[in-house]
């Protein structure tokens, strides 16, 4: 089936240090490439997997589920953790909800976290319903483009496929009941004006992770804060993070 324009995986061969990153729900890899692409050219191996039903239809996305996303997440972290030194996960949304799995999941393979907004409970009122309105409704709609800074697109869907969101209470209530396991240092960025995800995603992180738990506001941004404002300011962090936590070079010899 084709892609959207902009939601082709990227992977860009670097060195000893790897990084995965991984997008939100109904969006696309686009979300994330100018991040994607300014870690790469700071020398690192990246890689940025398109998940499952991910940026072709909508229709396509509603036959998938979170153990699809994930089980593509865990295939590229295996291939990226077989040919890097060490390997540091990183995501959007979702994304961050499953960069958070990775770790509980992985240990100490997951060298560090760096998570935007990530999505940890239910906030829409009409997920509490998702399993009973799939079978009513295909879609509703969607969530995407919550981006402050003017003329910038999110590449993904204007609907949002109910079965596949249904999927979704299954998935964070995991990654919360598990959250014990995450050791690894992790930098949140936190957008306080978000109309997507809520604060109370963020409150569980701090009340669950202590101390190994950094969060910086992105006081200019809206849920897609890596497309807005404060992008760079995002980037750049997360260069800094890898450079504190990273035990070996970030480039070749």
């Amino acid at each position: 089936m084709p892609l959207m324009p902009g939601a082709e995986p990227y992977h860009h061969d670097g060195g000893q240090v790897g990084v995965l990153l991984c997008h939100g729900f109904t969006s696309t890899p686009q979300s994330l490439r100018p991040w994607a692409e300014f870690l790469a050219r700071a020398g690192m191996t990246v890689t940025l997997p398109r998940l499952p039903g991910h940026g072709t239809t909508w229709q396509e996305m509603s036959h998938t589920r979170w153990e699809d996303w994930y089980a593509e997440l865990e295939r590229a972290f295996v291939a990226l953790r077989g040919t890097s030194a060490e390997v540091f996960v990183m995501g959007l949304s979702l994304g961050g909800c499953m960069a958070l799995r990775l770790a509980e999941v992985h240990g100490a393979d997951v060298r560090g976290l760096v998570i935007a907004n990530p999505s940890l409970t239910v906030d829409a009122p009409l997920l509490h319903i998702a399993p009973l309105l799939k079978y009513v409704i295909p879609s509703v709609r969607g969530v995407a483009g919550d981006i402050k800074k003017p003329g910038v697109t999110e590449v993904a869907y204007a609907r949002t496929p109910v079965r596949a969101a249904a999927s979704l209470p299954r998935l964070w209530a995991l990654v919360r009941s598990e959250l014990g396991k995450v050791t690894q240092p992790v930098l949140a960025y936190h957008s306080p004006e978000d109309h997507v995800v809520k604060p109370a995603s963020i409150r569980i992180l701090r009340e669950t992770l202590g101390e190994n738990l950094i969060v910086r506001d992105c006081a200019d941004s809206f849920h897609v804060a890596t497309l807005d404002n404060d992008a760079e300011t995002i980037f750049q962090g997360s260069l800094d993070f890898i450079r504190t936590h990273a035990s070996v070079p970030l480039q070749r010899d």
